[in-house]
């Protein structure tokens, strides 16, 4: 079983990469289910349309995750409740609108469920996110209740990501950060079975500062009052994300594959 995972796509050119380039890698690497996190998708960076969760979802995505921006677009928060593909972080103040994981089949056949979860630390108000990923483990079981487990954190710092990632070694396929836009070289599979990325990076723009205007970014560092508010760099984008080859037996992750298709951080890798 194949699972796939990208980063942040960050507006038009984050979109257009994606678009182009996924159809052919689920062909190439044989990929049996894709998520992608579209929090940044929309034109102006942030937030997600259903125009753009209807090009992920043709170009071959199966489950669409988010974070801090879901609600930026104001028609997201009326889509996500028909749109049970699209998913908004699980521990987000009672009462929001949409779900924050649910149990998906993919291509073949095998029940993926997927969460989406925000950390705590530099980000907005949510609930406690270790308290939501307890009950969720509580709730859904890795080979009883889902045959994979796919947990997307949005977080903004690294040791928050790596204690989750030990708290769900063993009971989940896969655990990846997202939404600092910066691939870490840290892929691997944990002591208990569970893959694991501190970072996933993002689909856009990499001559840029994390997917937005290079030199508009600049000026606000260094506060200049020409500065405007802060809107997607256009340039050519690279594709960032982690594939898995996990055992169906046991639901487990056997390898890592990190994937980076564009221009800047391609030949790097």
């Amino acid at each position: 079983m194949n699972i796939l995972i990208l980063g942040d796509i960050v507006g038009p050119s984050g979109r257009e990469a994606v678009i182009e380039k996924l159809p052919k890698l689920i062909k190439q690497k044989k990929i049996d289910f894709v998520i992608v996190n579209g929090e940044n998708a929309a034109d102006a960076g942030v937030g997600i349309t259903k125009k753009n969760t209807e090009e992920f979802f043709n170009a071959g995505a199966d489950v669409i995750t988010t974070g801090n921006h879901v609600w930026d677009q104001k028609e997201t928060s009326e889509l996500i409740v028909s749109e049970k593909r699209l998913l908004r972080p699980q521990n987000l103040i009672k009462g929001s609108p949409g779900e924050g994981y649910g149990i998906f089949r993919s291509k073949n056949n095998k029940r993926v469920a997927v969460i989406n979860l925000m950390g705590n630390i530099f980000m907005k108000k949510s609930d406690d996110v270790f308290d939501s990923a307890k009950k969720f483990i509580a709730s859904v079981e890795l080979k009883k209740d889902a045959d994979f487990i796919v947990v997307d954190l949005h977080g903004e710092i690294t040791s928050e990501k790596m204690a989750m990632g030990y708290l769900f070694d063993g009971k989940a396929t896969m655990i990846v950060g997202t939404h600092t836009h910066v691939p870490t070289s840290d892929y691997r599979v944990l002591e208990k079975g569970t893959a694991y990325q501190t970072d996933i990076g993002m689909c856009g723009d990499y001559n840029s500062v994390i997917g937005m205007n290079k030199d508009n970014s600049l000026k606000k560092f260094l506060k200049d009052t020409s500065a405007k508010k802060h809107y997607p760099a256009l340039g050519k984008a690279t594709i960032s994300g982690l594939m898995v080859v996990a055992d169906e037996k046991t639901g487990l992750a056997k390898k890592v594959e990190p994937i980076i298709l564009g221009s800047l951080l391609e030949n790097r890798i």
